[in-house]
This record gives C-alpha cells, sequence and structure tokens, in this order.
C-alpha cells in the first residue's frame, strides 16, 4: 500500500517504512509527525483513492529522526571578458523522517519495524572508521603504576651542539676581512 502526500511544496510518493528526506519540520528527534495532505492512496489490488484535492480522512505518520542541512549548492556568477566572477553556497535545512504508518479510511497499513534515531552524521562517522560504537561495556580493568624506576633510566634526550665559529675567516673568501 502506498500514498502521495504533499509537504514543502513537493509531492512525495511514501510507503510504511519508506525513510524521506523533506523540507525542514518543526519537532523534536522522535517526534510524531502527521500528513493529512494525501493526494491519493494505492492498494495492492490496483485499487486507488484519488482526493480532490485530498483523500477525505487519510492521514500518513511518520517519526522525526533528525533534522540536518543538506548538500551544499554552489551559485556561480561570470561575466565573460570583464574579470567578474562570484561563487556563493548554500545549505538547505532538511528533515529526515521514517514512515510508520499509512490510514485511509478501511485501508491501513503499518510498519513494524524499530525506528532507529541514530544521525547520519554518525552513521557516516562509523563506516568510515572514526566514531566508536556503542556496544556492551566491557569490564575495566586498571593498570597497576608502572615503577619510577624504569622512568628514570630513560634515555637523556638528544640536544644539538651548536657550532662553534673561528675568528679567522676561511683563506678563500676575500670580502670577510674583520
Amino acid at each position: 500500500m502506498y500514498a502521495v502526500i504533499k509537504t514543502g511544496g513537493k509531492q512525495y510518493r511514501v510507503q510504511p517504512g519508506d525513510l524521506l528526506v523533506v523540507e525542514k519540520l518543526d519537532g523534536d528527534v522522535g517526534a510524531q509527525v502527521a500528513f493529512d495532505q494525501v493526494l491519493m492512496v494505492g492498494g495492492e489490488g490496483g485499487d486507488v483513492l484519488v482526493g480532490a484535492p485530498t483523500v477525505d480522512g487519510a492521514v500518513v505518520t511518520a517519526t522525526l529522526i533528525e533534522t540536518r542541512k543538506g548538500e551544499k549548492v554552489k551559485i556561480f556568477k561570470k561575466i565573460r571578458r570583464q574579470g567578474y566572477r562570484r561563487t556563493r553556497g548554500h545549505r538547505q535545512f532538511e528533515t529526515v523522517l521514517r514512515v510508520t504508518g499509512l490510514e485511509a479510511g478501511k485501508h491501513t497499513a503499518k510498519w513494524d519495524g524499530v525506528v532507529d534515531l541514530t544521525p547520519k552524521l554518525v552513521l557516516d562517522a562509523r563506516a568510515r572508521g572514526l566514531a566508536p560504537r556503542v556496544e556492551a561495556a566491557a569490564p575495566v580493568v586498571e593498570a597497576a603504576p608502572a615503577p619510577a624506576v624504569e622512568a628514570a633510566a630513560e634515555a637523556p634526550k638528544k640536544t644539538r651542539a651548536k657550532k662553534a665559529k673561528s675568528d679567522a675567516a676561511p683563506e678563500g673568501d676575500a670580502g670577510a676581512e674583520a
């Protein structure tokens, strides 16, 4: 079962379990969001309900996962042969949603999965091996302090010896008279 919803001036075809990125919506992480502007509902057997403009009583529910900035869009202006070049950038705020349910009269569909609220930034960092994974805590074993004898036995740091300047200039140096 699927539905076509309208939000942020755009239309999206969704079904329960879909991950959806839309224009920024107000709400906290884990909040339930309901879309009542359902334009069309389709079923498995070819049943289609088309609204005029919306389907009466149809609601799509979703869980807000994160609000983030999208990809950077570069704006480049140029007037040739005039030395005029300008580069600007823009990052639009967007909201990531997980569609959890769809209700339209006798048609109902729910998603049975668990909504993971881990933001994309953390998932990307885990994929690159930069963020620690949250796993069962291993028992912490403290190491015994190192004896003071080992610390004193370390080799002394090497220092550079400065070259001593000789009072006499080299023989081949004609302009170096004192």
